[in-house]
């Protein structure tokens, strides 16, 4: 099965900054990603070194692994630029959105998101940056997760909210500075859902301001008693907007929108919608969590305990998101980071290559 023929009939690159290549020792064809001068300013040093920090740890099937990583330079005094040897795959999921997709397709690429996203949280990982250009996909219908870089901090608030999450994606916990908790994905995860279904961005906010529009204008000006959760700045500025009753989730995402009925697995646009209505609720106290979604009925038809439930990744550094260092001393624990895994490939200790997936049912 070759669900996404027109993506994959030109070569595809879906990183920046990156491209494939033929490598002799895996014998396999790779993605190769440049974090190139990673060492401009202290954010971007702390970035790159979480990046490769987690993508050493982490190895589930719906989460990119990391194949190699290595620097032409000889010394800690000339490093300047790290390569990440990935798994090449065959188009990112911005591609996809421009295809039809019926409902086996749809929930077995929602299902390994959440179980991706599930494999991060069970590490105390939350993403924060979900959005179709990082989630990459095969022909076969498999699916992963990709990059690790952002720092795991809060935005300060509607009138002056930092880069955390691609716009369109962010929850509204995030746009309103109010901090977040694991769930903060699932918000991202009814988005791209939003998406695939619509064929178009479901909130394309031209800015923070307008994206809180956005959504409320959509799903309805929230409760007293989520505005309450505000601080007052905030809250001034949010009750001062135009009141929303927003529209139901049949008028947002009406039958036409979707493939007929499944009879082979009995998925039904009444059950996609109905799970996008627990995704994309505002108040992150009421919004679902990603064991619930797993539990969907969209989603529950592919469970498999070996993929949901595969032990967490070992994260041996538990100060990873709280760790401030100047630039020379980011770069020198970066590189001693790349020397590390140069020894453990000559001692023949890597990471083993990430199992296979199972194929969509015909």
């Amino acid at each position: 099965m070759n669900f996404i023929q027109r993506a994959v009939d030109v070569f595809i690159i879906f990183f920046s900054n990156s491209s494939s290549a033929y490598d002799h020792n895996l014998e396999r064809n790779v993605a190769i990603k440049k974090l190139s001068r990673p060492f401009q300013n202290q954010t971007h040093a702390k970035r790159a070194y979480r990046e490769l920090v987690l993508m050493k740890c982490v190895n589930h099937k719906n989460i990119i692994g990391l194949l190699n990583v290595f620097t032409p330079q000889k010394t800690l005094e000339e490093f300047q630029d790290v390569y990440l040897v990935m798994e090449l795959m065959d188009a990112n999921l911005c591609q996809v959105i421009q295809m039809e997709l019926d409902h086996e397709r749809l929930s077995y690429l929602l299902y390994q998101m959440l179980c991706g996203i599930k494999h991060l949280h069970a590490a105390g990982i939350i993403h924060r940056d979900l959005k179709p250009s990082n989630i990459v996909v095969k022909s076969d219908c498999t699916l992963k997760i990709l990059d690790f870089g952002l720092a795991r901090t809060a935005a300060t608030g509607l009138l002056m909210t930092p880069y955390v999450v691609t716009r369109y994606y962010r929850a509204p916990e995030v746009i309103l500075g109010m901090g977040y908790q694991a769930n903060v994905d699932v918000w991202s995860v009814g988005c791209i859902m939003a998406e695939m279904v619509r064929g178009s961005v479901l909130f394309p906010g031209t800015d923070h301001i307008d994206q809180w529009n956005k959504v409320i204008e959509q799903l309805g000006t929230p409760s007293q008693e989520f505005l309450m959760k505000l601080n007052q700045s905030v809250r001034t500025y949010v009750e001062n907007r135009p009141r929303y009753a927003g529209y139901t989730f049949e008028k947002l995402f009406p039958d036409v929108l979707f493939h007929a009925d499944s009879e082979h697995n009995k998925l039904k646009a009444s059950q996609a919608r109905d799970l996008l209505s627990k995704m994309l609720v505002i108040d992150a106290s009421k919004r679902i969590s990603v064991d619930e979604a797993l539990q969907h009925p969209y989603i529950n038809v592919w469970y498999d305990p070996t993929e949901v439930e595969a032990p967490p990744p070992a994260i041996t550094d538990k100060q990873l998101d709280e760790r401030e260092h100047t630039v020379e001393e980011w770069k020198e624990l970066i590189y001693k980071e790349v020397l590390d895994w140069e020894e453990r490939t000559k001692n023949g200790v890597i990471k083993g290559q990430p199992a296979s997936i199972a194929q969509v049912q015909q």
